[in-house]
């Protein structure tokens, strides 16, 4: 048992992951010693869930749940150290902005920078740095690092990531960023040893959870994505809108007359799969209710049609498609979006093996199939942990 580890936490609005790697060896093992979540904060039943247990029901305190989620995470972290040293924690932060592109060591002035790339990612940002904040002054001792999901798509050529705005709006820094940059970077990483050099050619990878966004890969760097300046653009979401006119911003704060934030918390929680089908965000639930509610049945088409629309423009930038890659919650376990998906994709020569996609196999496309599609579990947690090692130069 290793004698050092890095605590990695993803912290979010309504949960926090947490996982705990050896760091005795180099690379570190993919697969953490331990860990799990707190799921449901914020909500009336919370939930403690790590491995090998079952979720057990918490009490949160009410008016600081976040707060009160962290602490138990902290408590139970130290319990299971029994002695080990912890060498470091390492947190996922969304947007790293202009300057933060690389594993960074957290200290008071990286977090009150990071603080003023909340508005570009509200439901994510301002999470991470709660917790940073709280283990700086409880645990001043232990390292920390900040990992960027905005990293990974530094590959991208400027007239990828430009706007047709003023050059000023760029020189600002109003530019398409991309996200999702932890999970690419993963998958940067896994595919060629599951797919060899194919993987190495024409690839776009779908990230499909409760956000999403696809990447463009080539030499398995990031070609081109479709979340950009911040975390509503591309496709539809869970409960965020995904790309959207201008102008029907412009429409609803002039002539309808809402407030900027009415609009905020309408394109992030009031759009997407929960706000056209008025049911849920989530596919799970909207599937079997689909044939007896037609705004369920519009929701879902439109989840689909995103999808392959984007699918479309991303195969055009690369010049062709050889591999299609589906990952994240619903990517990874949703077969019947994946088959929509593929279907509305036959023009490209992909073919799916219906029997493979419905046990989730590691590739699901059919042996005519001129594209392979796949399906590849994430693991954002082990590439943060994995860049906190290198940074922190943690020997084994």
């Amino acid at each position: 048992m290793s004698d050092s580890v890095i605590l990695a936490l993803n912290c979010g609005s309504s949960s926090i992951k947490f996982a705990v790697f050896d760091a005795s060896t180099q690379p570190l093992p993919r697969a953490p010693l331990w860990g799990g979540k707190v799921q449901g904060i914020g909500g009336a039943a919370p939930t403690f869930d790590e491995t090998g247990r079952a979720p057990q029901p918490i009490g949160l305190d009410a008016e600081h749940p976040n707060t009160a989620a962290l602490a138990l995470i902290r408590e139970r972290v130290l319990q299971w150290l029994q002695g080990r040293r912890l060498a470091g924690v390492v947190h996922r932060v969304v947007h790293g902005g202009q300057h933060y592109f690389a594993a960074t060591r957290v200290t008071q002035q990286v977090i009150d920078e990071l603080r003023s790339y909340i508005p570009l990612a509200p439901l994510h940002q301002p999470f991470p740095l709660k917790a940073m904040s709280l283990l700086l002054a409880q645990h001043p001792d232990v390292p920390q690092v900040a990992c960027f999901d905005t990293a990974f798509h530094r590959t991208i050529e400027p007239v990828e990531q430009m706007f047709a705005l003023p050059r000023t709006a760029w020189e600002r820094g109003v530019r398409r960023y991309g996200f999702h940059g932890l999970s690419y970077d993963y998958m940067s990483q896994a595919l060629p040893e599951r797919h060899g050099d194919m993987a190495r050619g024409r690839t776009i990878v779908c990230h499909l959870g409760s956000g999403a966004s696809l990447c463009a890969m080539r030499d398995l760097r990031s070609v081109a994505t479709t979340m950009g300046f911040s975390a509503l653009d591309g496709l539809m979401m869970g409960t965020r809108c995904g790309t959207l006119d201008p102008g029907a911003v412009i429409y609803l704060m002039q002539i309808e007359k809402l407030s900027l934030d009415e609009v905020a918390h309408m394109l992030y929680h009031d759009s997407g799969l929960l706000g056209v089908s008025g049911v849920s965000a989530d596919p799970r639930e909207l599937l079997p209710v689909e044939s007896e509610n037609e705004r369920v049945r519009q929701a879902l088409q439109l989840y689909v049609r995103r999808i392959v629309r984007e699918i479309g423009a991303l195969t055009a930038v690369l010049g062709g498609l050889e591999l299609l890659v589906f990952t994240a919650g619903i990517g990874e376990h949703n077969d019947v979006v994946r088959a929509r998906v593929c279907q509305q994709l036959g023009w490209l020569g992909v073919q799916l093996d219906a029997e493979a996609n419905a046990r989730h196999a590691a590739v699901i496309s059919g042996a005519d199939s001129r594209v392979r599609v796949g399906v590849e579990q994430t693991n954002e947690e082990w590439v943060a942990a994995s860049q906190a090692a290198r940074l922190l130069q943690i020997a084994p």
